[in-house]
């Protein structure tokens, strides 16, 4: 698999969401899907985007809005942070970024590796350990910036427990490099979410919000056929999904149940056995599903972005 096809899936993720949506409005009695429209977010200044299709970033932004929504929130969890007497310094978009496009990759390891190794990276890398201090450089702990990461090292533990409490409330993981990545700002807490909530929109943080760009490639006919395909795909490989989105989301609600957030040495021995269960289904679902949309769904995704948009976009 390449980078751009890991690129793609997450993005199909999302795809997979919206086509779900738009099958229970049919069944609701819908004629027709509601108008899409793109909302500038605060940061914006209220600025009115030109008529065409939507940007291609994260929530429908150009690269300019993401820039700048990304640097007004870290000014703002900056601020935060040391209004509660913390220090943190204000993380730049590349690094943000880098944290981002970590998401389900390791250094020296290539696409096809990480999937056949760690599926997803949901419940193969799950350490329940504060992402500061992961072994392994993960896109939450990538995203928050070398300089942060030696803040924390540096306080004593029930510091460090305090300043995670501060910057992410109750969920260390959900940092804002991985919640952005997501479209998901559903799990941010502390300093993080009052930060997002001052710079996106209320649409942008509701958990039924669509990406303007997602949302035009969910309902192409081309696309809906395609999704019924990758159904009857992973279900001949004997897994039960009907779209791409409804698998991180099973794995990540099953982990949750056997973890509880614990550290791994704190697990019982059931919870143990269930954990290693849940990676070996992971790893398997991973490569089919990733088969599966690779022949599937991501041809189609390329061939109507390219009349959206002139071609393939990052």
């Amino acid at each position: 698999m390449t980078a751009g096809r890991q690129s793609d899936r997450v993005g199909l993720l999302t795809i997979g969401l919206v086509f779900a949506l738009l099958v229970a409005a049919c069944g609701s009695g819908s004629t027709s899907p509601t108008p899409l429209t793109t909302t500038p977010a605060a940061s914006q200044g209220g600025a009115t985007r030109q008529p065409g299709p939507p940007g291609t970033e994260e929530f429908g932004m150009t690269k300019e809005e993401l820039v700048r929504n990304i640097e007004a929130v870290e000014a703002l969890v900056a601020k935060c942070m040391r209004d509660a007497g913390f220090e943190y310094i204000a993380v730049d978009y590349d690094t943000v970024r880098k944290g981002m496009s970590a998401d389900k990759a390791l250094p020296g390891v290539t696409d096809e590796q990480f999937i056949a190794q760690y599926g997803y990276g949901i419940s193969t890398l799950y350490t329940g350990q504060s992402p500061q201090v992961a072994d392994i450089p993960t896109a939450a702990q990538i995203g928050m910036g070398e300089q942060n990461i030696q803040i924390f090292k540096s306080l004593s533990a029930p510091d460090q427990v305090a300043y995670n409490l501060t910057l992410f409330g109750q969920n260390p993981d959900a940092t804002f490099a991985v919640s952005l990545e997501a479209e998901d700002f559903s799990r941010t807490g502390g300093c993080t979410r009052t930060a997002v909530e001052q710079v996106f929109t209320s649409e942008q943080l509701s958990t039924t919000y669509l990406n303007p760009k997602d949302a035009l490639i969910a309902q192409d006919p081309r696309m809906i056929a395609a999704l019924r395909e990758f159904a009857d795909c992973v279900r001949e490989a004997g897994f039960s999904y009907n779209h791409p989105d409804e698998i991180e989301a099973d794995i990540k609600n099953r982990l949750d149940g056997i973890t509880k957030d614990l550290p791994l040495e704190a697990l019982s021995p059931d919870a143990r056995a269930a954990l290693t269960e849940l990676q070996g289904e992971e790893r398997a679902v991973a490569v089919v599903a990733t088969e599966c949309e690779a022949d599937l769904l991501e041809p189609v995704a390329v061939q109507i972005e390219r009349e959206l948009y002139g071609g393939p976009q990052p």
